[in-house]
């Protein structure tokens, strides 16, 4: 996993390590149950605290040591994510946490956390705490039915390995992204090693002993495979985990002292100290990668990742030796009730940590919504787009001028839809519309999120100009005529049929306009990002012309310069660089990202079609900015905050006037 992380690109399908773990966990943790099953409530106590004595005490330390560590040196704009997860991981629900905001559009750009590694430990403690109590179950029940009691493990076992890897199938091909993290889709791989436990060893029967080499070299063989040729668009878990699943079981299972056998090489003694330090290991490396570029102020070189394996090693050996085994072995530490005690504490200190941190936020939030407001109220004549319009002679630039939104507070200054649930989300069935303003013209903004984030704008002008807005507003899909790739065929239909619906309800004559923008965030069904222009500027010139026909007016605002390809979070970058915004800034070929929707709007000649190019306010004299005015313009890589886009609403209102003339 370590190798994984450092070096993604080359070790592409790395994240089997975790599929491998677990199998290997279930497996040991089954044989154990088997060879001294629980039977009573004090028998699962003491199992439960042996296992707190084992895994939580380094735990506690590694996220204590990166909460501190992510308080000096990371920004302030990532304080209050790493917070709620070092609770959660404290709590270890990690893992549930995570499936939540992998669903989640917005969350999908969020820089990665030191914590977040826990979800597959917190996957883990959910099991302990499951399955001694269904072994104990199996126990009980053999025994009062007379019963072989581990044929009945076994049994049980096969059930919830069927069950699971069933479910995870279904969830896998359903939502991807919460099926990677969720308890239910993993417990299949757990099981397969308890599985394994209930099984005789392949050495143990007539097996020949090279044979058995065979097919240990074969499990490898299948763990390799997986790693090497797995990739982020492997449907996973899934049924494909069960290439590295069963390649670990047959691993276990032909074990064997044969000399052309892997197992002298797992006996190896560096393999063996490396195994042994293996749990401190990957607590300590996920925290380094994430966090040391922010105090060496650059990405990570091969000097750097070389420093980051030596570390991880030195602390993973020295929490071994004073953490774990220290809480292990010493005597103090083996009674019930100081093991629970430290579980209570430990879990109540660090949750009590990530409070005072959310408290330091909310407090930070509270000043920034107030400098926020007075800044609104002012009559800046330079503040925002105004600056680009006014030119540099009459709003010199000041570096030193505080930003607004405050970075922290930018990451969710976002367009009142979001607040009032305006949005139709994967899987693309809901129909929702919101109406903003109650004048007699009548205005539909209609697209994906990179429409939504000129409805502040917008908002301004129907208040001023007696303008209604209704909003037929979708996550990610985008009105056209040809089918997106999602990561699911029900939400490629489905979002083929919200642009049917929108096409629909918008050509009916009831609007005075349409106003429509899109990002482009997922190719074209059937097409690579490098061949998706083409065929996404033809659906969705053949939708503009369905619009056009029914006699509708029609504006294309261009979506504007996408820092995403360089940076991931403006908020973020500037918090990061507050003594040099610069560093947040490029060029317009840097940022640039294909608009095939204003591509085919400028292709059509129409007095119905009109566009509108507001680059200029974002790329000042050949230079993209995070800061324009002394005002923040992303609220993470592509979408403009809300207070950016309100200072363009002046800029926007003569192109609108136009539109509604045609």
């Amino acid at each position: 996993m370590v190798v994984y992380h450092l070096w993604p690109e080359r070790l592409t399908g790395g994240y089997v390590g975790v599929d491998v773990f677990f199998v290997i966990s279930g497996f040991l943790i089954t044989s154990h149950l088997i060879s001294k099953p629980p039977r009573t409530a004090k028998d699962l106590a003491l199992f439960y605290g042996r296992r707190i004595r084992r895994l939580l005490p380094a735990a506690f330390v590694v996220l204590a040591a990166t909460a501190a560590a992510a308080r000096l040196v990371a920004p302030p704009t990532l304080w209050e994510g790493i917070a709620k997860e070092v609770i959660a991981s404290a709590l270890y629900v990690q893992n549930w946490v995570l499936a939540g905001s992998s669903v989640d559009y917005l969350a999908a750009e969020n820089e990665p956390t030191p914590t977040q590694h826990f979800w597959s430990l917190s996957v883990e403690e959910q099991f302990y705490l499951l399955w001694p109590v269904i072994i104990l179950g199996v126990f009980w029940a053999a025994g009062r039915a007379g019963r072989n009691p581990v044929g009945l493990v076994r049994a049980g076992i096969g059930t919830v390995f069927a069950a699971s890897l069933a479910f995870s199938t279904y969830a896998t091909a359903a939502e991807p992204g919460s099926a990677y993290f969720i308890t239910p889709t993993r417990m299949w791989e757990l099981a397969a090693g308890g599985l394994v436990a209930t099984l005789a060893p392949l050495a143990a029967t007539r097996l020949n002993p090279a044979a058995n080499a065979v097919l240990s070299w074969t499990g490898v063989g299948a763990i390799v495979v997986a790693g090497v040729t797995y990739t982020d668009a492997t449907p996973f878990p899934g049924y494909a985990a069960a290439l590295p699943v069963l390649g670990t079981a047959l691993v276990i299972l032909a074990a064997s002292g044969h000399r052309l056998s892997p197992t002298p090489l797992f006996a190896a003694r560096p393999v063996q100290w490396l195994g042994g330090v293996s749990y401190s290991v990957y607590l300590w490396h996920w925290p380094l990668i994430v966090l040391l570029p922010y105090a060496s102020g650059g990405d990570l070189g091969w000097l750097d990742k070389l420093a980051i394996i030596a570390a991880t090693l030195v602390l993973a050996a020295l929490s071994k030796t004073f953490v774990e085994d220290r809480f292990r072995f010493t005597r103090a530490a083996q009674g019930l009730i100081p093991t629970y005690r430290f579980a209570a504490a430990g879990m109540a200190i660090l949750v009590a940590a990530g409070g005072l941190q959310l408290a330091e936020v909310g407090f930070r939030t509270q000043q920034a919504q107030q400098q926020l407001a007075a800044v609104e109220t002012s009559d800046d004549p330079c503040l925002g787009a105004a600056a680009v319009a006014q030119g540099p002679e009459k709003c010199q630039p000041e570096p030193d001028a505080p930003l607004v939104p405050d970075p922290a507070l930018a990451k969710e200054d976002r367009a009142d839809a979001y607040e009032d649930q305006c949005w139709s989300n994967a899987p693309f069935t809901d129909r929702p519309v919101c109406k903003y303003g109650d004048g007699a013209t009548q205005v539909a903004l209609v697209g994906n999120s990179h429409a939504g984030h000129w409805l502040p704008a917008l908002q301004i002008l129907a208040e001023k100009n007696d303008w209604t807005i209704s909003t037929y507003l979708v996550s990610r899909c985008n009105p056209t005529d040809v089918p997106l790739k999602f990561d699911t065929q029900e939400k490629t239909d489905n979002c083929r049929k919200y642009g049917d619906w929108v096409l629909d309800q918008t050509t009916g004559g009831q609007y005075d306009l349409v106003i429509t923008s899109e990002r482009q965030s997922v190719p074209v069904q059937g097409e690579s990002w490098k061949t998706t222009e083409d065929p996404a500027v033809d659906g969705y010139r053949s939708y503009l012309a369905e619009w056009d026909k029914a006699g509708t007016n029609i504006l294309v605002i261009k979506d504007p310069p996408y820092p995403g390809n360089e940076i991931s979070s403006i908020p973020d970058c500037l918090a990061e660089h507050e003594a040099d915004a610069a560093a947040c800034s490029g060029t317009p070929q840097e940022w640039h990202w294909m608009d095939p929707l204003y591509t085919a709007a400028r292709g059509l000649d129409s007095p119905r079609i009109h566009t509108v190019d507001l680059d200029s306010y974002f790329c000042p004299q050949g230079t993209c900015e995070g800061a324009v005015g002394s005002v923040v313009t992303y609220s993470d890589g592509s979408h403009i905050t809300a207070t950016y886009a309100k200072t363009l609403a002046p800029y926007l209102e003569q192109p609108i006037r136009n539109a509604l003339k045609s």
